[in-house]
């Protein structure tokens, strides 16, 4: 695993661990037992996680998923701290650094944020321009919904459109906050909107972003 994939992936197996079965998330419906059972079924059943993409699988993975959170929540964060098993695409270097710091990432900021007492993390540098780095790839598959047109900004000045139309919001902030942001976490992501007032009150309101 690479080095913030796995950092990653262990802060949220011991938040999930401190949090309990049964403490809240940002994810609708999903308690942290939910989001642990997530996270193991996506690495560890190819033939259920596709209906996180493909609709005609949807029924399959929220039977799977309900299988594996019915588990004992001590076994399940276990499962999330060994890792994929051998044979899983999660184990490529490549396949691991591109999707899974961002996906444990957001997880923990899902359990984080859902508290009343949460601050942001101080990220370093490094990963904070891996972050920007995956967020500018895929700015456009997450944004293709939203309701106006949608432009990142990071502070340096670097952006990324991520929907093109108008009228246009432009978000500015650290590419975590914009990570957060741009994959349905609007209203816990610190960042500034600039626009007409209207598109920014649909960006906040709408459900379309992410994947």
């Amino acid at each position: 695993m690479s080095t913030h994939a796995k950092r990653e992936r262990l802060l949220l197996a011991d938040l999930l661990e401190a949090e309990g079965p049964e403490a809240p998330t940002l994810c609708e419906g999903w308690k942290t037992r939910d989001l642990a059972a997530h996270v193991v079924v996506r690495e560890r059943r190819a033939d259920a996680a596709g209906g996180l993409l493909i609709k005609q699988l949807a029924g399959r993975l929220e039977r799977v998923q309900a299988e594996f959170a019915a588990k004992p929540y001590e076994e399940l964060i276990q499962l999330i701290r060994t890792g994929p098993p051998r044979f899983s695409p999660f184990n490529l270097k490549q396949v691991d650094e591109a999707s899974n710091s961002v996906e444990f990432y957001i997880h923990t900021e899902d359990v984080r944020r859902a508290r009343p007492d949460w601050t942001p993390r101080d990220l370093d540098p490094v990963f904070s321009d891996a972050l920007w780095s995956r967020l500018e790839r895929t700015a456009r598959l997450v944004g293709r919904k939203a309701p106006v047109g949608l432009v990142l900004r990071r502070p340096n000045g670097q952006t990324a459109v991520a929907h093109r139309g108008t009228p246009v919001v432009t978000a500015t902030g650290e590419p975590s906050e914009l990570l957060l942001f741009a994959y349905g976490r609007q209203e816990v992501a610190d960042v500034a909107l600039d626009g007409d007032k209207d598109a920014i009150a649909a960006l906040h309101e709408t459900k379309q972003l992410g994947l």
